[in-house]
């Protein structure tokens, strides 16, 4: 996905590394990468707001149990390919 303007770091590496800034993964220099595009980009914003709230809601409803492994892969798999359909 591209709104197709310019910035300095591309909209798929934003959206690529969305959940490890969402986590807390990044380093500062990662994550102010992100902030900069997400104040430029309103469509990446609105993906992150999106992802955000899907967050939220899984750890509210789900952060007890245990995600078994293969249902972790089919969902990880899953968004693999929406994204590289978006891409497209």
């Amino acid at each position: 996905m591209s709104c197709g303007n310019h910035h300095e770091t591309p909209c798929t590496d934003v959206l690529d590394r969305l959940y490890s800034y969402l986590d807390g993964e990044l380093d500062e220099h990662g994550c102010a990468d992100i902030r900069q595009h997400l104040d430029e980009c309103h469509s990446c914003l609105d993906e992150y707001g999106l992802e955000k709230v899907v967050k939220q809601l899984v750890a509210k409803h789900c952060g007890c149990d245990p995600v078994p492994d293969d249902l972790r892969a089919k969902v990880m798999g899953r968004i693999e390919q929406v994204r590289a359909q978006l891409a497209d």
